[in-house]
């Protein structure tokens, strides 16, 4: 890996690598379904360990005595183990100074590195070792004295000073989040957040309501546009606004800053009686939004945007018209943290297999969909140091109540996924469709992204773990036209709130889209500054001369129905 590749993973804020912890598309849609849980029982890749474990001896008492030895050593005082500078759990002086401490911090750290060379010395295959890693890694969390009450020292100093109140508000805030799912600790204070007015709240207006979504046409802030609109499809899990967080950290807000025609789908929180709801659907979906934004702005052409979910069904929607002789309908194809080839997406998804998917699939088509809380505690469990035990200390060993963060307020948004789309997301990205042409059927239309032979953006995130930037990569060799790609140095939705004023901000861009992702980034330049100033500067070359911005919002044919955000957002 290259030194800019790490300083880039290093640049992520705290509460930017919180909210983007994850996994693929498809480990995360399987394990909703089944729940996390099914990871922390014993199962055969766990017997798989054990037996490697016997059948080779002398490796395991090796590590074994290792251990016993670094113990010896934690016990006379002479072990030199220490925590990394960086871990966050023990920055209290207490836990170097006190012997005590300092010995049970030795004594934690030297059996995790214990237990994590027996998972690596291990002879297994790839899904085998994922597995027991990520019990390994759970159990190694988990058992941190740091999560302990009062043997943490914040925690104990806490209860001295509020006279024990901060346990007492701990454990009223324990009780409140295991009555309902999703189970785990609050990770956002969302009391300062009220969408449509500090949040969602670029002006704009719904031109158009269906049942599956609403779409809002934004108000121009300039005296003069683009003349090819812009229709974004948001993803399908959690609320649109992704797109439209606080001022200032908004992309819909920037993009109408300059001067682009903007359009955004809102999707409805579907139910029980959406559960057939699926590509169909949706791609049918986006091209009435389509025609009405044509109607709309008066243009042959729109340029068709996608983010994360929305985007491999706004790639599915630019197939369709492709093979159904309608290429010239879109000026050209943008494309955000968006995964269209599934291979090897992570080494988390190596924990699902088909008969997972199998069983997946049949439990949301009983109860007619997949419930957003669900995704909230896969998320949570895929990274436990960063989404449970560091909240676990803040809320129940301190009191206190957790931050208050744009991101994290629409991650807590949680939505349904229909029956349906559940299903073709599963089966689209455990067979790998999208990269096979003709293998996705679509409104009876057979899908080839060879076929999409307009221009492309496409940008991903280096530290981006549920669209892993490599998979986002290979998009530039399944389309037809020439793709600019960008790479954020930043995670999945840090990604995409990147602002120009973020000092901390830089992409890497430029090269030829060699096949291999790697010898791409070894070429390419780094670029001081975010990604957006780039992206402005190429719509503006594929949108369009300036023209007269729209006096009113609609048509007559698509009369304004109300200010954005929107109803649909407000579903729960």
């Amino acid at each position: 890996m290259s030194p800019d590749t790490t300083r880039a993973r290093d640049d992520d804020t705290a509460d930017a690598s919180v909210a983007d912890a994850a996994a693929p598309l498809d480990s995360l849609l399987v394990d909703a379904a089944l729940g996390p849980m099914r990871r922390f029982t014993p199962d055969s890749s766990t017997a798989a360990w054990a037996a490697s474990m016997v059948r080779h001896p002398r490796r395991t008492s090796s590590r074994l005595l290792g251990w016993a030895a670094e113990a010896g050593r934690i016990a006379t005082g002479s072990s030199e183990v220490a925590p990394d500078q960086r871990d966050r759990r023990f920055t209290d002086p207490a836990w170097s100074e006190n012997p005590l401490l300092r010995r049970v911090v030795q004594l934690y750290l030297a059996s995790g590195r214990t237990l994590e060379e027996l998972v690596a010395a291990a002879d297994l295959g790839t899904r085998d070792a994922a597995r027991v890693q990520f019990l390994v890694d759970n159990v190694v969390e988990a058992a941190s004295p740091s999560n302990v009450p009062l043997v943490n020292p914040t925690s104990a100093k806490t209860a001295i000073d509020t006279a024990g109140m901060s346990l007492v508000r701990g454990s009223r805030r324990l009780l409140t989040d295991v009555a309902s799912a999703p189970r785990i600790p609050e990770m956002v204070d969302r009391s300062g957040f009220e969408v449509g007015r500090n949040i969602a709240a670029t002006p704009g207006t719904v031109v158009l309501r269906t049942e599956v979504l609403e779409l809002i046409h934004y108000t121009p802030q300039t005296a003069k546009v683009r003349e090819t609109p812009v229709l974004v499809v948001p993803p399908t899990i959690n609320k649109y606004y992704a797109l439209d967080l606080a001022p200032g950290r908004s992309l819909v807000e920037h993009l109408v800053q300059q001067g682009q025609q903007m359009f955004l789908i809102s999707w409805r929180n579907p139910d029980a009686r959406h559960a057939a709801w699926g590509f169909d659907t949706y791609v049918r979906s986006i091209l009435e939004a389509l025609e009405a934004v044509e109607e709309i702005a008066g243009s042959d052409q729109v340029m068709l945007g996608g983010i994360c979910s929305g985007g491999i069904l706004a790639s599915i929607t630019a197939a369709y018209l492709a093979g159904t002789g309608q290429p010239d309908r879109l000026a050209g194809l943008l494309l955000a943290v968006t995964v269209l080839d599934n291979a090897d997406a992570g080494t988390v998804s190596a924990l699902t297999n088909p008969a997972l998917a199998e069983r997946a699939k049949q439990m949301s088509a009983r109860k007619g969909y997949l419930e957003g809380t669900a995704l909230a505690e896969v998320f949570a469990w895929l990274r436990p140091g960063d989404l449970i035990w560091n909240y676990w200390v803040n809320n129940y060993l301190l009191g206190k109540t957790p931050p208050a963060f744009d991101i994290l307020f629409w991650n807590a948004d949680t939505t349904r996924m229909s029956a349906a789309l559940h299903a073709d997301f599963v089966d689209m990205a455990m067979d790998n469709l999208l990269t096979r042409p003709g293998s996705l059927m679509v409104l009876g239309q057979p899908i080839d992204l060879g076929q999409v032979t307009v221009d492309a953006y496409v940008v991903a995130g280096i530290a981006d773990h549920i669209t892993p930037w490599e998979n986002c990569y290979r998009t530039t060799q399944l389309l037809g036209g020439d793709t600019r790609f960008v790479l954020s140095t930043s995670g999945h939705i840090a990604a995409l709130v990147n602002p120009p004023d973020n000092p901390k901000a830089s992409f890497f861009a430029g090269g030829d889209n060699v096949p291999d992702a790697q010898d791409w980034l070894r070429a390419a330049t780094k670029e001081q500054g975010s990604w957006w100033r780039d992206a402005d500067t190429w719509l503006a070359a594929h949108n369009g001369k300036k023209v007269a911005a729209p006096a009113e919002p609609g048509s007559a044919l698509h009369p304004p129905l109300g200010e954005a955000p929107g109803t649909y957002v407000f579903d729960k």
